[in-house]
């Protein structure tokens, strides 16, 4: 994906951490209104092929758009390896031949989330270079504000922080919750984006799972389908089986075609780091 823009910056970095979703999308709104005091959002994309397809597709109709018009400088950023210097998508690490990886909290047999490293390696880290890059240092941090609103307030006691940053969260300090945010957005005559996500997430709702079998389904089949390839690479390995949901078999069967509804889940939090979802 082509950066917006990545010239050298000398000043003290300040940036907002954004992801596309509802809440990051408020406050680019907020700044270009000057009610939040940031000219930069830098933006952590996992990948064309990972980032769910209407994230991409806001992103480019309307964000990137909206920014320019309001002198925001809306980076967008790949992970670039530092060896070969290619650029590297989550589903390619996923997927890429004798791969091994399992770097998104696929349910274990026990229905656990397992290790999770892909918000460190695909959002955190690649986000830390560009800082670094433009000047930011243990010495020196960053100011770094993320999107966390008041009615998720919890994500934010979750959140880690690097030597390099010094992490804000603006619409927690203005009380803004995220049925605010989607009106902050309306006012500025935008469409609310949908919820920011890789479209494989094993933290989605089943309510999330299911509109994806019955209004995207070639990408639930896909979604199968690498949860299939995951399951012939632990049968080679001698491991048990993991899983897209929490329900312990596969997500055809876990999510069945042709219901309506599903029970309402309020058991899974989701990614509470701040990076992923806002």
């Amino acid at each position: 994906m082509t950066l917006t823009s990545r010239q050298p910056v000398t000043a003290v970095v300040k940036a907002f951490s954004f992801g596309g979703g509802v809440q990051s999308t408020a406050a680019l709104v907020m700044a270009a209104n000057g009610d939040l005091d940031y000219r930069t959002f830098l933006m952590a994309n996992v990948g064309d092929d990972s980032e769910h397809p209407g994230t991409l597709r806001y992103l480019h109709q309307y964000a990137i758009p909206y920014a320019k018009a309001h002198g925001i400088d809306l980076v967008v950023l790949d992970r670039i390896m530092k060896r070969s210097k290619e650029r590297r998508t989550l589903y390619e690490d996923l997927t890429r031949e004798r791969s091994r990886s399992l770097k998104i909290p696929v349910r274990m047999s026990n229905g656990a989330p397992g290790t999770r490293s892909c918000t460190v390696s695909f959002k955190i880290k690649v986000i830390g270079d560009e800082l670094k890059r433009r000047g930011a240092t243990s010495e020196r941090p960053a100011t770094v504000g993320i999107g966390i609103s008041l009615d998720e307030i919890g994500r934010a006691n979750n959140r880690r922080c690097e030597p390099y940053e010094r992490v804000e969260y603006p619409l927690l300090e203005n009380g803004i919750r995220r049925i605010d945010c989607a009106r902050i957005i309306r006012r500025a005559g935008l469409p609310v984006p949908p919820k920011s996500s890789c479209w494989f997430c094993p933290f989605h709702r089943p309510e999330t799972w299911h509109d994806m079998r019955r209004d995207e389904p070639e990408l639930f089949e896909k979604a199968c389908q690498l949860e299939e390839l995951l399951n012939r690479r632990r049968d080679e390995l001698g491991k048990d089986h993991v899983w897209l949901t929490r329900f312990n078999r596969p997500l055809r069967k876990a999510i069945p075609d042709g219901v309506d509804t599903l029970p309402f889940d309020d058991d899974d939090p989701g990614c509470d780091s701040g990076w992923c979802m806002t």
